[in-house]
């Protein structure tokens, strides 16, 4: 579980984060929505600890993290896997080489049982035989498969995604959005989502925080999100096209 605890985060006089206070629950996709600017970014980072906080905390399963020095905090970030909205992989490192660096870094393993790992983790997301191809030979699907093998390498207890399905076909977004609900709840692991895909809210948004310039206006399930009385939720969700054709669909059925 990963709470966050009456934060606040400004940047010079402008305050991106304000007060705010949520839980993340194990074993569940946390998916947290809000239009660009609104702070979701800065809530992902400062919940890893790449944004300083001024006022509150960011507890781990009862550990205040932001209150801890450098060397205990590193030891929670090892528990971390971060999957970053552009996958991130190192240009310079082959398919192998990437999933290896976290062990690379964290562990003491020997190279056959690393590379057992990265083997394990490869087949794990529907990718074999690839080891030795670079980043550029995948495409933006295999990529996120790729980012996400090395994501749990290291089999983290929590799981940051930055908006996993950025510049995916639809097809392939859901894919992705069906790996990352398995592998939580096969692992067990605190998961929370940033992202403005409304197809991966409705389909995998066990719990959804919608934030509004910096400050959390709602929070519920997939199921509610479509009852939900907040008009800014309401615009961000029916901006979108599927948002639009289930408003359509909503209304159609009122008037039946």
């Amino acid at each position: 579980m990963i709470e966050v605890k009456d934060v606040t985060v400004r940047f010079g006089e402008k305050t991106v984060l304000d007060h705010v206070s949520t839980v993340f629950n194990r074993g569940q996709t946390n998916l947290v929505i809000g239009r660009s600017g609104s702070g979701k970014t800065v809530l992902l980072k400062s919940i890893v600890g790449l944004v300083n906080v001024i006022e509150g905390e960011i507890i781990y399963d009862n550990v205040v993290f932001n209150k801890l020095n450098f060397t205990r905090q590193k030891g929670i970030r090892k528990e971390i896997g971060m999957l970053f909205q552009g996958s991130a992989l190192f240009d310079s490192l082959n398919v192998e080489e990437n999933v290896m660096f976290p062990l690379d870094m964290f562990t003491d393993m020997t190279f056959e049982e690393k590379r057992e790992r990265v083997n394990f983790c490869l087949k794990r997301v529907n990718l074999e035989k690839i080891n030795k191809l670079s980043p550029a030979e995948l495409s933006g699907g295999m990529k996120k498969r790729v980012a996400i093998a090395r994501a749990i390498a290291l089999n983290p207890k929590y799981l940051l995604c930055d908006e996993p399905n950025s510049g995916l076909d639809p097809q392939t977004s859901i894919v992705i959005d069906n790996l990352i609900k398995e592998l939580t709840e096969e692992y067990n692991m605190t998961t929370i989502v940033n992202t403005h895909d409304m197809n991966s809210v409705l389909e995998i948004g066990a719990k959804i925080t919608f934030i509004y310039e910096g400050i959390i206006e709602w929070e519920g399930t997939k199921n509610d999100i479509l009852q939900s009385h907040n008009k800014h939720l309401d615009d961000f969700v029916f901006a979108s096209e599927l948002g639009k054709k289930i408003k359509t669909s909503v209304g159609n059925m009122e008037h039946r």
